[in-house]
């Protein structure tokens, strides 16, 4: 049988390594991402990043069958490239307990208000902190935007800290967590929440979804997190929010642009904690983005059907 040629855009060495069942059935093509392209390069397979690349439109018509995409989002890949009979699929839920573990330690960090109740000297009543009126997350409320691999992780680990975690589906599906209400209304999650998750993809649905009129259904002092995409959020619709006290705290691993330019107005508000998009981040956490294309090259080379496929009419 002949090996099946994986086109590959991640440079010459990609960022994985074939493991020693597949040695002998697959073959590694580099493929340049910008350039002409050798007349006879052709493969079943492309391997590629989750933004356009200048080959990509030509690679695709190379005999490729099967597109990878090694990000977990595809709102940056052009998906109209994607012909018919094409699957696409990508890395879905291989950064979902990093980023989850993220949530939780800024849900935490809100309600134990930290660091700002760190000390940093001697004060003079050294039991003033019993003044401070620490918050917990036992029997706070969850509302999680998104119940995929990222908020199914966060909703367990809220469950474990006694949290009610209410989440918003597309579809009229039961939850995939045990102990986690679903509902189909905006209004219906926000309702009475005390800290709000977005782990949605970014769609034409979606962008700008918490705005003006989410922050309305909020009552005040909720606590915003982003792990998703920053153009879920209306950032004009946020400051105002921030300044009226409806958000007493964002938690903002994603904003729109990325790179926020200089002078940018998140990047001082006092009531924004910013990242730079690192929630994802954690020891081998490359190799589990790749692992989810090796276990489904493996499913390819068996003739198998693939998992994590991209439904192109729904955009994620």
């Amino acid at each position: 049988m002949a090996a099946v040629r994986v086109l590959s855009h991640l440079g010459p060495s990609g960022v994985f390594a074939l493991p020693p069942d597949l040695a002998g059935m697959v073959e590694l093509v580099p493929v340049p991402t910008r350039g002409d392209l050798d007349p006879a390069l052709r493969g079943e397979v492309l391997v590629t990043l989750p933004w356009e690349v200048e080959t990509l439109a030509e690679t695709l018509r190379r005999g490729v069958r099967w597109v990878h995409v090694t990000g977990t989002g595809v709102d940056a890949f052009p998906l109209q490239l994607i012909g018919e009979g094409v699957v696409l699929t990508n890395s879905r839920g291989a950064s979902a307990v990093p980023i989850s573990e993220w949530v939780l330690a800024t849900m935490l960090a809100f309600e134990k208000r930290l660091p700002e109740s760190w000390e940093t000297r001697s004060p003079e009543d050294w039991r003033r902190g019993q003044l401070r009126d620490l918050g917990t997350l036992a029997g706070k409320r969850l509302a999680l935007v998104g119940l995929g691999g990222i908020g199914s992780a966060t909703a367990t680990r809220a469950l474990a800290f006694d949290m009610q975690v209410r989440a918003l589906r597309r579809r009229d599906r039961p939850s995939p967590v045990p102990g986690v209400e679903t509902v189909r209304s905006l209004p219906a999650l926000l309702d009475g929440a005390d800290h709000v998750v977005l782990a949605a993809p970014l769609t034409p649905e979606t962008r700008g979804l918490i705005g003006r009129e989410a922050f309305g259904a909020m009552k005040p002092g909720v606590h915003l997190v982003n792990v998703a995409r920053g153009a879920l959020v209306d950032q004009d619709a946020l400051r105002a929010a921030l300044d009226d006290g409806t958000v007493s705290m964002a938690s903002l691993d994603a904003v729109d642009p990325e790179p926020l330019p200089e002078g940018h107005w998140l990047y001082t508000h006092p009531k924004v904690r910013l990242s730079p998009h690192l929630s994802w981040s954690a020891p081998g956490a490359l190799d589990l983005l790749a692992q989810m294309f090796i276990e489904n090259l493996r499913r390819f080379v068996a003739g198998e059907s693939l998992q994590h496929v991209v439904d192109l009419d729904a955009g994620y």
